[in-house]
């Protein structure tokens, strides 16, 4: 029996306003726009992509599962643009065929910078999850997948959680597969479900190119790779919520394979089922160790953290921004520590990315900027800002 463990994340970054080094209002963040994107968003991906999931879950009656990464600033927009978007969320998730994930509720690089930080972002969130829709989170993903064996155990500690969602690598793997359960080494109570890039690829960036030899891509053929290409137990097909609707136009058929994959994948193999992380952890052993002593993420042909931090950049704007977290704290002015927390999504990074070659598409989906030297120079202008409200909140 294979478990098909389909994960997706849902995110999108509060975006800055254009911001000169004369501007002094503290207005940062960008309200037209981020209302503007998600209400385009939730047409073509949030409702009609959460409404068809909530069809599957009904009609399979339990067999049909997936799992989520919601953001705790997806969650503040759905609020304020779009609660529809989050009522029907709230549906599927309570039909018992949606494990949520924990994560940092900035979607943040926090775990690299300050532990402190991470903590509190992670405690954050899983707060949020319990208001929310009333669940605990027990499986963790870093934001864009970013692990290493010092997360596994830094997260052991807690007792919290007994699974981490990251991605399998081939440089890690050295030849072994994604598609078994894993666990860190030294660390024999915690799981670890890796991606299968190919197969989630396929969906997540191939699905529409006529170019791709396997064009079109049918539920039919999807559902034999599944059943004769994965030599394990356990697919995980991870992506980006927004592959329904966003990146993969409804005009591709893209709702139309996800629709009809379960009924193909239950015809062909009545011993495939559909699973969550947590049913995977209980329903398999881990074969091994995944040891992973270097960061890796899910992020660009490298696998690493270059898609934020790979310039001088992205790395000075990083460390001038957690420079400022201790006395952004201790200031206690609320809306100096919501701005701050804001700034540390890892998006603000993503956008002053220098790689324009294999990856460079993707790069530029969504970003507001003309170029990465625009977007640092845009942040910067804005941490200059901040700096002197901390400044001045401290002194106060």
């Amino acid at each position: 029996m294979t478990s098909v463990c389909i994960y997706f994340q849902v995110h999108q970054p509060f975006r800055l306003k254009r911001y000169s080094v004369f501007d002094t209002h503290t207005e940062y963040f960008d309200p037209e726009r981020n209302r503007d994107i998600l209400d385009k968003i939730a047409s073509r991906c949030y409702l009609p992509s959460t409404e068809l999931l909530l069809k599957l879950a009904r009609k399979h009656d339990g067999r049909f599962r997936v799992a989520f990464s919601l953001t705790g600033i997806v969650i503040e927009q759905w609020k304020q643009w779009c609660p529809r978007a989050l009522d029907v969320m709230k549906e599927l998730v309570d039909t018992g065929c949606v494990e949520l994930l924990g994560e940092t509720y900035h979607h943040s690089l926090a775990f690299l910078y300050s532990r402190d930080e991470f903590r509190a972002q992670v405690e954050l969130h899983a707060e949020l999850m319990k208001e929310t829709f009333g669940v605990t989170p027990t499986v963790f993903r870093n934001t864009e997948l970013i692990y290493n064996n010092e997360l596994a155990s830094y997260l052991a500690g807690w007792k919290q959680y007994r699974g981490i969602l990251t991605e399998g690598a081939d440089h890690v793997l050295d030849g072994q597969s994604p598609n078994h359960v894993y666990r860190p080494p030294g660390l024999p109570d915690m799981g670890l479900l890796l991606k299968n890039y190919k197969l989630s690829d396929d969906v997540a960036f191939r699905f529409s190119n006529k170019a791709w030899a396997e064009w079109p891509l049918t539920s039919e053929k999807y559902a034999r790779w599944l059943t004769e290409e994965v030599d394990g137990p356990v697919c995980g097909l991870f992506m980006d919520y927004e592959t329904f609707g966003e990146h993969q136009w409804a005009e591709t058929g893209i709702f139309d394979f996800l629709e009809t994959l379960p009924d193909e994948l239950f015809k062909l193999d009545g011993d495939h089922t559909f699973a969550t992380p947590s049913q995977c952890l209980d329903a398999h052993e881990p074969v091994g160790e995944y040891d992973v002593p270097h960061m890796i993420s899910w992020a660009d042909t490298e696998r690493d953290l270059s898609a934020w931090l790979g310039n001088a950049m992205q790395s000075n704007a990083a460390h001038e921004l957690y420079k400022l977290e201790a006395t952004a704290k201790a200031c206690r002015d609320r809306d100096v520590l919501r701005d701050w927390r804001r700034l540390t999504t890892s998006d603000h990074f993503y956008y002053m990315c220098t790689k324009y070659f294999a990856d460079g598409d993707v790069h530029k989906y969504f970003n507001p900027y003309e170029s990465p030297y625009d977007s640092y120079i845009n942040f910067m202008n804005v941490m200059d800002n901040l700096r002197t409200r901390v400044d001045r909140a401290t002194r106060a």
